[in-house]
């Protein structure tokens, strides 16, 4: 399996290695969410929170950072603003995502001048690296966090290094010496640091998880998101590097005593919604595009089938290209062309290849002229042809191999939205695909996942028990 995580699944009968899915517990993002990156993502419509993570309220601290009151929550989060603020603000983000990037510098210095400094917001950081689109984050807040033991104003000096320097550490193969640089260029202790960092790693990443599971428990999936708590207690969650106007307005909402206008009071988080791409609705046939669905992903098979799959795939990831030649037809020929299961395709192309949200965009513009799995397949066969500098003649020849418009092929590639399909892939998978490829099975109103390429019986198996129970 083709993964950034470190956690080892341990092969054991085929039933077990199948984990449980946890799909239905939290809300579908998007970075997570944007690839663009994580999601990152600029969504729209703001989302009911559910039960946002308390936090008690504290006396104003001593310490002060760009003149705003710092110091940390009785949990130990950090804050800057009036612990007595009318309005609370819990920021889940991402050090290596860049919306939450652009986020703190075209955003967050507005939202500091006009509500944090007068005293009328407070803004907690909560940790939430998305390790599976950002592999150097979790170190980059765990680095943080080592500063952060020496104070709250030199967490603050070092939050926003890590912000300001992203693209310097967010591609090196060791940011750990840029981590070391920024903690004394912020003015910590370089021995109280260095001894963290090699002593504290277990402890600060558990503190990370708490964080990680407080965000998922109020249906955040991706980065930036925001839960706002206002005056009367009432909860609302903002997601996405959304533009100073749009917090102003929910900021003096909350003052007023008003809910933010197109938001609704929280939810209970068990009341989280499916994700639409994850329901029977989002599966019809969009009728402006064929092999299309509502959801905008890419189908093969019975729209009817009792058991559904979703493939969370990278078009360079050498494990799926193993499972694309040495078990997809297999699975067809036993399950998709009986009509007995649906196959749909998700895009999840990983940091460490490069090359591949570009192989997903050829292939989603092969798809808009009616020839997505002639490129999909063409892709896997050739993968070391393309993984080049710049595969984009490669990605042309294939089009031209396949009758396409040229110039139509062109343009799309060009197009930022079919792009942005990609990344809404990538977003939908964040909370939960660590490594490609990845199969969320769904069945009988419940869901599992099988992660890796399998072999053709391992799968076979897992797929048939599945049907045997299927309704």
């Amino acid at each position: 399996m083709n993964t950034l995580s470190p956690t080892i699944i341990h092969r054991q009968p085929v039933v077990l290695f199948i984990v449980a899915f946890f799909l239905f517990l939290i809300a579908g993002c998007a970075p997570v969410t944007s690839i663009t990156d994580n999601v990152d993502a600029s969504a729209s419509t703001p989302q009911p929170a559910a039960e946002a993570p308390t936090v008690q309220r504290l006396p104003v601290p001593t310490e002060t950072y760009n003149g705003m009151p710092v110091g940390f929550t009785t949990d130990g989060f950090p804050f800057r603003g009036d612990p007595n603020a009318p309005v609370m603000m819990i920021e889940f983000s991402d050090y290596e995502c860049p919306f939450c990037a652009r986020h703190f510098v075209q955003t967050e210095p507005a939202i500091n001048e006009s509500f944090v400094r007068t005293g009328q917001l407070l803004v907690v950081f909560r940790d939430f690296p998305i390790e599976g689109l950002h592999p150097n984050a979790p170190a980059a807040h765990i680095a943080s966090l080592c500063v952060a033991d020496q104070g709250a104003a030199l967490y603050w000096q070092m939050h926003a290094k890590l912000f300001q320097t992203q693209t310097e550490w967010g591609n090196s193969l060791d940011p750990l010496p840029v981590f070391e640089r920024l903690a004394v260029e912020s003015g910590a202790d370089l021995d109280l640091y260095t001894t963290c960092m090699e002593t504290e790693q277990d402890a600060k990443r558990a503190f990370i998880e708490e964080a990680i599971a407080e965000g998922q428990s109020i249906s955040v999936t991706g980065t930036p998101s925001f839960s706002f708590v206002g005056m009367n207690g009432d909860e609302y969650l903002l997601v996405g590097a959304q533009p100073y106007d749009r917090f102003a307005a929910y900021i003096e909402s909350l003052l007023a005593g008003e809910a933010p206008l197109g938001a609704e009071q929280q939810q209970s988080s068990g009341d989280a919604q499916i994700p639409f791409w994850a329901t029977r609705e989002g599966w019809q046939p969009d009728p402006d595009r064929s092999g299309v669905n509502v959801a905008g992903d890419r189908y093969r098979g019975n729209l009817d089938a009792r058991v559904v799959v979703i493939e969370f795939s990278d078009f360079q990831c050498p494990f799926c290209r193993r499972h694309v030649e040495q078990t997809q037809p297999g699975l067809d020929e036993q399950f998709v062309d009986t009509g007995d299961v649906l196959w749909i395709f998700k895009h999840f192309p990983l940091q460490i290849h490069p090359q591949a949200p570009a192989a997903g965009v050829a292939a989603e513009c092969a798809g808009d002229q009616d020839k997505f799995w002639e490129m999909h397949h063409l892709l896997f066969a050739n993968m070391s042809t393309w993984s080049i500098s710049d595969p984009a003649p490669v990605f042309a020849g294939f089009a031209a191999d396949l009758g396409l418009d040229p110039d139509a092929f062109d343009a799309c590639v060009n197009d930022p939205a079919i792009a942005q399909r990609v990344t809404d892939d990538l977003n939908d998978g964040a909370p939960f695909v660590r490594g490609t490829p990845t199969f969320i099975v769904l069945f009988n109103d419940e869901g599992r996942i099988i992660p890796g390429a399998l072999p053709l019986e391992t799968f076979s198996q897992a797929l048939q028990e599945i049907l045997d129970i299927a309704q």
